[in-house]
């Protein structure tokens, strides 16, 4: 009679979960530190540059409308909120960083005097192309482990 494998408890498989998740994070800032950014940099650069998100108020497409220096990438800053895992006020503070270093700018929406637009800059737009390469090879490692 054969053994029955016996599948390991929900615990552990989401405590696994978690390590992987932590260590990948871990790497990824080692990775991109020496660019200035950390892993939660990265995610919203990220994030802005996939056009995943909601574009603005004028835009037909998900990478909003183009002004002199070619398209700009942006969504509200709840979108973001939506898609990384931080506190509001977290972001509000990594978005005030990344504004400050030039890699994104934030301008109210007419709309809706409460949201905010964070749209990507060439400085950011460039960054993220130049970094994505080093993230992405971190996953590809990492998740290849498990």
């Amino acid at each position: 009679m054969a053994a029955e494998k016996v599948a390991p408890p929900l615990e552990d498989q989401w405590r696994d979960i978690l390590s992987v998740h932590a260590r990948t994070m871990c790497e990824i800032d080692r990775e991109l530190h020496p660019h200035g950014l950390g892993a939660s940099d990265f995610e919203v650069l990220d994030i802005l540059a996939s056009g995943t998100a909601t574009a603005g108020p004028d835009s037909d497409s998900l990478t909003g409308t183009g002004t002199s220096s070619g398209p700009v990438e942006q969504c509200r800053v709840q979108n973001i909120a939506d898609r990384v895992h931080l506190s509001q006020s977290a972001l509000s503070r990594l978005i005030g960083r990344l504004e400050k270093e030039g890699l994104v700018e934030r301008s109210v929406c007419q709309e809706d005097r409460r949201g905010v637009w964070v749209a990507l800059t060439g400085k950011g737009r460039d960054l993220h192309s130049e970094v994505r390469p080093l993230q992405r090879a971190v996953l590809a490692r990492m998740l290849a482990k498990g």
